[in-house]
């Protein structure tokens, strides 16, 4: 039976599609010609609405491969509340996920953004409310299964996050911590390889 392998990359908050690190990675596979169906949804800064984007994506890649008789291979990298959602997905499809530099309570994180914000990216203006953060609470996964499904990578010098809460919610799963570094998670396109081999 043939295989049918995707790649998603989630995105973290106020960021998109665009970003940085969805780039990168688009680069690499082309260069490389990697053989992957490479997707990065456009999620909502609304957790509810975002999560039900991530599910719908994940759902009909499921669907269609099982429509022409193939495997689904999905693999998904998240970043920052990219790796929070992907938690939730990884756990839902039982996929593997690498995680960057990820939001592990971003319902407490978040608190400082409540009000008007907007979005560096599209421009997009929008009101974060304290029923967004009651929707990530409901969104937490913990503890996780199987952690074999997941790869952390870190950097101690993540100026937004404390990197100690991911290596302590995934302290059973691969781990890769550097000194220094950023919270974008500098020179990420040096571990491409090694996450695309964990994925795929």
């Amino acid at each position: 039976m043939s295989v049918s392998r995707y790649l998603f990359y989630i995105h973290g908050f106020n960021s998109s599609p665009k970003s940085t690190k969805a780039c990168l990675i688009a680069d690499y596979l082309q260069s490389y010609a990697f053989p992957v169906d490479y997707r990065v949804p456009e999620l909502s800064y609304c957790p509810e609405n975002a999560i039900a984007t991530l599910d719908r994506a994940v759902g009909q890649c499921v669907s269609a491969s099982e429509e022409k008789g193939e495997v689904p291979k999905i693999g998904l990298i998240g970043s920052s509340m990219g790796g929070f959602y992907g938690t939730w997905i990884a756990e839902k499809y039982r996929l593997s996920l690498v995680l960057i530099n990820p939001a592990v309570r971003p319902y407490e994180l978040l608190k400082g953004y409540l009000g008007i914000n907007k979005n560096i990216y599209t421009g997009e203006e929008y009101s974060f409310t304290e029923g967004n953060i009651q929707q990530l609470k409901q969104l937490d996964v913990d503890p996780v299964t199987l952690p074999e499904r997941y790869l952390l990578l870190s950097q101690k010098g993540d100026e937004v996050l404390d990197y100690n809460e991911g290596v302590e919610k995934y302290s059973k799963s691969r781990q890769i911590i550097q000194s220094g570094g950023s919270h974008g998670f500098d020179d990420f396109e040096t571990q491409l390889p090694g996450i695309l081999a964990f994925l795929f």
